[in-house]
């Protein structure tokens, strides 16, 4: 069985492949479909790998939102072709950023290395 520190460090190496892609903003991944993809793809990791991070960690770090990162992750899985692009780009936006500072918080408070 993976244990915590592995699945958050999946969930930092998704952001930094989402980063490793979009630095050239909105209208290009608008006009990409494997940018899309790629980033549907990797959001999906960071729910799958949040879904799999034991309670207790949970419990002991309630400043990330667990339940909405395993609540996206459900709706572009269960949801594909209703995809919300728009809200897919404010999770690249707004969101991962916030997520790999609070991830990183926690391989410190935890004693992991990175």
């Amino acid at each position: 069985m993976r244990k915590d520190e592995d699945r958050l460090r999946d969930i930092l190496d998704a952001i930094g492949a989402i980063r490793s892609r979009t630095g050239s903003g909105r209208l290009s991944f608008d006009a990409d479909p494997m940018l899309r993809v790629w980033c549907l793809h990797h959001i999906t990791i960071i729910g799958e790998a949040a879904s799999k991070v034991s309670e207790e960690l949970r419990t002991k770090h309630p400043g990330v939102p667990w339940r909405k990162i395993v609540g996206m992750r459900n709706a572009v899985v269960h949801g594909y072709f209703a995809t919300d692009w728009d809200a897919l780009w404010s999770v690249v936006e707004r969101d991962i950023d916030p997520l790999g500072r609070a991830v990183a918080a926690i391989f410190e408070t935890e004693g992991w290395a990175l």
